[in-house]
């Protein structure tokens, strides 16, 4: 893979060679902001990150969360782009800047949590365990491909942020380049082998019905193939990333910390190895807990960024050839002591009671939701007989967008399904559970 196509400025759906409107801002920088502005983007001020519908200004959000992995990645990006244009000086005769190199990291970044359903990673495996599990769920096995059933059993947030970001409904038009550093997983769902060694087979970039799509998107970039089934990552995912592990390793703790989860003096215990020589205990004297909390945080980032860019350039050319293929966090010269935080946080944080109760709520939310929209639209195509007025109600509850029309028992229902999980995995934590009251019958609109 050669850089001067990994960059390209092409949008995704655009025809070959469309000349782009003059604009003061550079093409990722559009990307950038075509995000910002986006609905999906918007939901995730009302989604949860780790702890649910917080009253507490301070506890992050998808919202909060996705806009500081996105800093991360911007200044992982540009710091990664200034090596590159040293050691690839045609870029710069391309009009390739850091300033480029780090939009897209920061784009992607901005992404990369946009698929993710209401109530956190809980969520997701409520959808999974629906279509996995639940007696209304399976209705659909007999109907649909062995692909397309273990999408749907397997749902993936990444995935379905790939078919969010591609889709012409959002308009959104993003280069080339910032859909593949989004692509932490390139690969679909089902595959016969899966290469455990490979960080980018760990879970799945794209959905069975958009395998010509991210074939389309490597043919443009120049991205090969690891596998038949699977493709090498986009260099700059390996920065999105490490944002994202940088940003949950630090500030969950932040989070555990200041909502009395985690010790204020434990907190300072596992930062401490990340910043070394720059952890001074005596300019912590005399400032709140509040206030040292954020310097060591901003500090341990700090220091997190310069290390991973110092693997990211070790490893760059292995990358680029394939044979490189790890989490970035993982062999930096602070992987311990990022994995003692995790090790602490799945303890004290993830698997505290509020934590739990809030994925019971959204285990039992959204099984509600998809129980009663999907037996409506089963009943609709194959149960005509017990299609009720019940059932006619709740699919009026369905988008005015949403594809009702030329659909029949002899037609596969994978698009249909699909539909209705972009639905449902599109709603808010606060939407969802207001929705779920009312189709229930335990609220009343109003």
């Amino acid at each position: 893979m050669k850089w001067e196509y990994l960059l390209t400025k092409g949008r995704f759906g655009d025809t070959p060679n469309k000349q782009q409107p003059q604009d003061t801002r550079s093409e990722f920088e559009v990307d950038y902001d075509r995000i910002i502005f986006s609905a999906p983007f918007r939901n995730l001020q009302d989604k949860t990150q780790v702890f649910p519908l917080p009253e507490q200004a301070f506890v992050h959000t998808r919202l909060t969360h996705s806009l500081e992995v996105s800093s991360v990645g911007r200044s992982l990006g540009k710091i990664a782009g200034e090596f590159l244009l040293k050691k690839y000086p045609g870029l710069s005769n391309r009009g390739i800047t850091a300033y480029d190199i780090g939009a897209i990291v920061a784009a992607a970044a901005l992404t990369h949590d946009i698929g993710n359903p209401p109530f956190g990673h809980a969520g997701e495996e409520a959808i999974s365990d629906f279509f996995k599990f639940h007696p209304t769920g399976k209705y659909w096995e007999s109907h649909i491909r062995p692909e397309q059933l273990f999408d749907l059993c397997n749902f993936e947030g990444n995935a379905q942020g790939f078919r969010m970001l591609t889709s012409k409904q959002f308009g959104l038009k993003l280069t080339h380049a910032t859909l593949a550093a989004f692509t932490k997983y390139p690969r679909p769902s089902l595959i016969q082998q899966r290469d455990f060694a490979r960080r980018s087979q760990k879970k799945y970039g794209y959905f069975a019905n958009q395998a010509t799509d991210f074939e389309q998107l490597a043919s443009v970039l120049g991205i090969e193939r690891s596998s038949s089934e699977c493709w090498f990552r986009h260099p700059l995912a390996f920065l999105v990333e490490a944002a994202d592990d940088i940003c949950y390793s630090i500030i969950d703790l932040e989070d555990g910390c200041t909502l009395g989860l985690v010790g204020f003096d434990e907190t300072v215990k596992l930062l401490a190895p990340i910043l070394k020589d720059k952890f001074n205990r005596k300019k912590m004297e005399g400032r709140s807990n509040t206030q040292n909390l954020g310097a060591l945080r901003a500090l341990a980032i700090g220091e997190l960024i310069q290390e991973t860019v110092e693997v990211f350039a070790q490893y760059e050319e292995s990358m680029c050839k394939g044979n490189f293929d790890k989490s970035l966090t993982d062999i930096i010269p602070s992987a311990k002591a990022l994995q003692k935080i995790t090790e602490m946080s799945v303890q004290q944080i993830y698997r505290s009671k509020i934590v739990l109760e809030k994925e019971a709520a959204g285990f039992q939310v959204l099984e509600g939701l998809l129980t009663v929209f999907s037996k409506a639209l089963y009943h609709q195509f194959y149960l005509p007989e017990r299609f009720s007025g019940q059932d006619k109600s709740i699919l009026r509850l369905l988008p005015e967008d949403f594809p009702l029309k030329g659909w029949g028992a002899e037609v596969n229902p994978y698009p249909i399904l699909r539909a209705l999980v972009d639905f449902i995995s599109g709603m808010t934590d606060k939407y969802a559970l207001n929705l779920y009251r009312r189709v229930n019958g335990i609220s009343f609109p109003g």
